[in-house]
């Protein structure tokens, strides 16, 4: 390969922002550094000199991807599919489906999601499995399991408040939400949410993201609600740091856990989510069984295999190492 080569990173996630699209970014920059790689990082390619440019998210940079085949025809364009575009707008988005056509190579995040893909483009797709490091813990009082989303529709965030305020009035067990609220219709929604919980809900906002990953790092649970995910970056991040999960049974995390993985809850179940919470906090032996289920899968999100496969990529692309 020769020397410092630049690639672009379009991603809809803007700098300081703590989207999943972003942390995928910002890490994916990192290990193509690591390569020997120069990397600059923006939610739109606008003409900048790179030799490589990669996209996360079909429709959210499909602008970019149109912009750079006009100027490079024959240039190499990486489209990542992270989310509501494989799940949502692959189905009838006219712009996630140019998208696909201008893509050299495709990348998915986990294995379950290339039988979302025609059969012609799995072949063009590469699965690169997202990594990360333990934090440091903060300790968490009690039986705290903790969520880490931004309240969109997508994610349910409020699942997990509508199935605290099931459980036994002897519970010990409470969850802490934080991201961030987009609107003020949110924020009033999840404020009344912790005020019916009596506190077994809470709400703290948006965090920086070194004080979320310490809060998950001390908790005894992650709790994941969505609806959807291309391949959630808390679960990773979870596996690395030991924590159980607990999660909708979605696509999204069926690819990463495993499907006889036996945390899964169905989505919008808040009746099953109290009872898979209260399993949790009172079957010490289910609780073990997550947590040895999850340490087995702590090798998949070494970084040193997510750096493996970008090499992979970048060969099947003609950047041959030298």
């Amino acid at each position: 390969m020769r020397d410092r080569l630049t690639a672009f990173i379009a991603t809809p996630a803007p700098a300081g922002s703590t989207a999943g699209n972003r942390i995928t970014a910002l890490r994916w920059a990192k290990r193509l550094r690591e390569l020997g790689w120069r990397v600059q990082i923006a939610a739109e390619w606008t003409g900048q000199p790179c030799d490589l440019l990669v996209a996360l998210h079909a429709v959210k940079s499909h602008a970019s991807l149109v912009r750079h085949a006009q100027a490079h025809p024959d240039g190499p364009r990486v489209l990542a599919l992270t989310g509501t575009d494989l799940y949502t707008d692959l189905g009838d988005d006219p712009a996630a489906h140019t998208s696909l056509a201008l893509a050299t190579r495709l990348v998915v995040l986990q294995p379950l999601a290339l039988h979302e893909l025609p059969a012609p483009l799995r072949e063009r797709t590469s699965v690169i499995r997202q990594t990360a490091a333990a934090p440091p813990p903060v300790d968490q009082p009690g039986f705290t399991a903790c969520a880490l989303a931004h309240l969109r529709e997508v994610k349910d965030p409020l699942l997990a408040a509508r199935a605290v305020r099931l459980l036994p009035d002897d519970t010990r067990l409470r969850v802490v939400h934080l991201g961030a609220a987009p609107d003020g219709d949110w924020a009033d929604r999840a404020r009344e949410a912790e005020r019916e919980t009596r506190g077994r809900w809470v709400w703290l906002g948006a965090r920086p993201r070194v004080d979320a990953l310490r809060v998950l790092g001390g908790s005894r649970l992650l709790v994941l609600t969505s609806r959807s995910e291309g391949g959630a970056n808390v679960v990773t991040e979870a596996i690395a740091a030991g924590v159980p999960v607990v999660s909708t049974r979605i696509a999204g995390s069926l690819g990463i856990l495993g499907e006889s993985y036996p945390g899964y809850v169905e989505v919008g179940d808040a009746q099953g989510l109290a009872r898979m919470l209260e399993r949790c906090e009172r079957e010490p032996g289910f609780l073990d069984e997550l947590r040895a289920r999850i340490a087995a899968l702590r090798p998949l999100v070494d970084p040193a295999g997510e750096r493996a496969s970008w090499r992979d990529l970048l060969d099947a692309l003609g950047f041959t190492e030298r």
